[in-house]
């Protein structure tokens, strides 16, 4: 087995969530006690974007066009929809946001696999937090919680490298 290849149990859950221990948010000694999370398969992805805010500024004698400044980046929440997760590591960074947890700021993956189960793409999000939880939804068909969609506010997305083709 390739040791790239991630497991993949339910083969229309296509998009993985990933946190990574909070070493940049908590004390050294609680931020090793903290695993890396395999959250979760989830069927949508959305939100994965940024927007850079300008101000407009008119400069005296210059009637051509008018200067667009750079102010701020923003991040829209991503938005992950119809979930099924078999540990309950995101629960538990949601319930850590809830009670304004030093560890609920995570930074973290979300891995969009080939049918094959290889990574084909995805972003890392930076010191991201579970905001809005929505389900469970019960399945009895199911061996896992279902969830409707998770939202996830953070500070920043950085693209993942996308697999080289001799890999796959």
């Amino acid at each position: 087995m390739n040791p790239l290849q991630l497991e993949d149990p339910l083969q229309s859950f296509r998009f993985i969530v990933a946190l990574d221990p909070p070493f940049h948010y908590l004390p050294i000694a609680q931020a090793i006690a903290v695993s890396v999370v395999w959250g979760g398969g989830f069927q949508e992805a959305s939100g994965l974007g940024a927007e850079l805010e300008v101000m407009p500024y008119a400069e005296g004698g210059m009637n051509d066009f008018v200067h667009q400044l750079p102010v701020r980046h923003s991040f829209p929440r991503i938005i992950l929809k119809r979930g099924l997760i078999r540990d309950p590591g995101l629960w538990w960074w949601y319930m850590a946001g809830m009670a304004g947890s030093l560890g609920a700021r995570r930074d973290g993956a979300i891995v969009l696999l080939r049918p094959s189960g290889m990574p084909a793409f995805g972003f890392t999000f930076l010191a991201g937090l579970a905001v809005k939880w929505t389900g469970p939804t019960m399945n009895s068909q199911q061996d896992g919680l279902a969830i409707e969609s998770l939202e996830i506010a953070h500070e920043g997305l950085v693209p993942l490298p996308l697999t080289p083709p001799e890999l796959l």
